[in-house]
This record gives C-alpha cells, structure tokens and sequence, in this order.
C-alpha cells in the first residue's frame, strides 16, 4: 500500500502524521510511505531520519496526496487538500468530521474516500485510545498556560496560583472530571491552588475526592455551576462528549456574574465549546474579553508541545494505521469493529457522520 505523510499546513498545527520509527516498521511491512519534504520539522523529525527509516522523500504536496492510498494526518484537510486527495483513497486522523462544514463532507462523498477520525475509535470498555493521551497533555497545559495568562504582563489580574504565605492561593474551578479534567486537577493541585470540580458522575467526583481529599466536589448542576464560578480566579470547561457537540452548560449569565479580569478556558471548544461566549482563538492571539472576563478558547492546546503529542497520539494510533495497511480497508473494518463505527465515511458514504450529527443536534 502507499502510505502519505503530508506536512500540516493548519497555523500552529507542528505534528505529523507518522514518527520515522513508524515509517520504518511500515516499510518492513512492505508498503511505500512517501513523506513531504519538512512534515516532521515541527516535532524535531529530519527529513535525513525519514529517509533513514525508507521513506520516499517528495517535495510536492500534491504528490503525496494524490500517490496515497491512506494518508496518515494530524489535523482535518483544508479545501486544497480535499482537492488533492486520490479518489477511493483512506484518510486517518483528528478529523473532527461531526463539526465540519458541509461543502468539505460533499468533496469526500464524491471522491469515495473513507474518513477515519481517530477520536472516533472506541474499544469494547468505552475507553477512546488515541484521545486520551491528548486529553492528558491537554490537562497538565491548561494549568501551565493559566499560570500565564493570570500575570499581569499577559494581561492578567496579577494572581500566582499557589499564593504564598499570608495569601491565599487562586480559586480554580474545572467543569468535567474526566481524563482532561482529571489531569487538569492534578496539575492545579502540585502547584497548590483551591480546587473545586464538578461533574456529572458521582464515580469520577470519587476518584478526585480520594486522589486530591483538599478539593471541593459538586455535582454538576445549574446551582452548583452559577455559584462555583462566581468566585474562580480560574474556570476551566472541560465538558467532552465522545466526539460530538458537548451541551453549552456555562451561560453567558454565569460568566457576567464571574470576577472582573477572571480566566474562563473552554477546552471544549475542538468540538464547538461548552460555555455561551466562547468562539475559537488561535495560539497566536488566544484570548479576548467579554463580559469583563477573559476569554481561552483555543483548539487543539497539544499541538504546541508537537514532539510530545506526536508520540502520546501516535503511540495509540499506529496499531490501527498498521491494520488498515496490512490487512486492507475492507478486510480491516469487516474484521475490527472499532474501525468500522469509527470510519464516518465509508467509500463516500457518509451514513455513519449523519448518526454523529443526529445525535449531536438532538441534544
């Protein structure tokens, strides 16, 4: 099979698609992998250590998309990319199908192509494996990055996390105890702050009030909610919902009762965002203010830390990629069911998207 590995061409997307360590086991398979010229500088991977590990240098990004019969990327394609994609080819990576535009699904239907997002890929336990290192990397930035932001010189209100003597640390509020909140929580609390976590599983609010007995743990709900936030130095919304749109539980009513000069980071927003004011930003201006509170939305926080998550991601995923390849897309979702749930678009079909946004527009 010939494998691509394009250079992302999103801002501040630095990952790739494949390690050299990948391109080499895929070679040994016997496949072809042609990679572009550059596509692992952002994560420290030379184009000498691709070619050492036997892949195919190309110079040409429409060469390596139109010579791919699965092509291995990080982020969704943009609209040339769409263009250059090989008819009846497979495409892997965090697409986020359910949130793209319509006239993006059109092009895959009519070149036949088979999307396989890998935030989609859930085993038989209903853990997501290639999500959960990224939500983890995700949950140990959001406190680095609030500390940050909370100083006076990024436009913060001047607070240190963990206080000091005579002074109480931050007010850290985080919305969700799942894996990103979870580690999120972890983070916050070696650094020293007072946590309070809300969600809406009595199990997951148990395991931080056994691993971190200092926080305070509510049930996440419109009461909790309005009151928990009112007083946060810091809120961080980390409502995920397997892929789809996550319910808007932080209105704007919530957040114009927060403190002036408060941080609020909707790390929900990959999947359109769980908080009422909050609209994507960029690594290159993340925030903006309203209602008096300030405001990080940005997608895709691992992306800035490529070496890492490229390995974290690709630790998860290669098993899959290498099913695909040896066994062929059909084969490979006749005979795993993770990947057929997980292939939102079928050889141009796209029955299994329109399941994804059914249920994400009926909540």
């Amino acid at each position: 099979m010939n494998i691509g590995v394009p250079r992302e061409r999103r801002p501040f997307e630095f990952r790739v698609g494949l390690t050299p360590a990948a391109v080499e086991m895929l070679v040994k398979d016997g496949h072809v992998c042609y990679v572009e010229h550059d596509a692992g500088v952002g994560a420290g991977f030379s184009d000498f250590e691709y070619e050492e590990a036997g892949a195919k240098l190309v110079y040409q990004p429409q060469e390596v998309f139109g010579r791919a019969d699965l092509l291995t990327k990080v982020a969704r394609p943009m609209y040339e990319e769409l263009e250059w994609l090989l008819p009846n080819s497979t495409i892997m990576g965090l697409l986020h199908l359910a949130s793209t535009r319509q006239d993006k699904i059109n092009v895959l239907t009519k070149k036949s192509i088979t999307a396989i997002p890998y935030e989609k890929i859930v085993l038989p336990d209903g853990t997501v494996p290639v999500r959960r290192p990224l939500s983890q990397i995700g949950g140990a930035l959001v406190a680095q990055i609030s500390a940050n932001l909370l100083q006076n010189d990024s436009g913060g209100k001047g607070v240190l996390l963990g206080g000091g003597a005579g002074v109480p640390p931050a007010e850290v509020v985080i919305i969700g105890a799942g894996t990103l909140g979870y580690y999120a929580a972890r983070a916050f609390n070696s650094l020293g702050v007072h946590m309070t976590v809300l969600d809406t599983s009595l199990d997951a609010l148990q395991r931080i009030h056994e691993e971190f007995p200092s926080a305070v743990t509510l049930i996440s709900n419109e009461r909790n909610l309005a009151r928990s936030v009112a007083y946060a130095d810091v809120v961080v919304a980390a409502v995920l919902v397997g892929g789809d749109r996550p319910v808007r539980v932080v209105t704007r009513e919530m957040v114009r009762g927060m403190k002036p000069r408060s941080l609020l980071m909707d790390v929900s927003i990959d999947e359109g965002g769980c908080v009422e004011t909050s609209r994507p930003t960029t690594h290159e201006h993340p925030t903006y203010v309203e209602e008096g509170v300030i405001h990080y939305c940005v997608p895709n926080i691992p992306s800035v830390v490529a070496r890492t998550s490229t390995y974290a991601f690709l630790n998860a995923a290669f098993p899959f990629i290498r099913v695909v390849a040896n066994k062929g897309l059909d084969r490979a979702v006749a005979e795993h069911k993770e990947l057929a749930q997980a292939a939102l678009v079928y050889k141009g079909d796209p029955r299994n998207l329109l399941i994804v946004k059914s249920r994400k527009e009926g909540e």
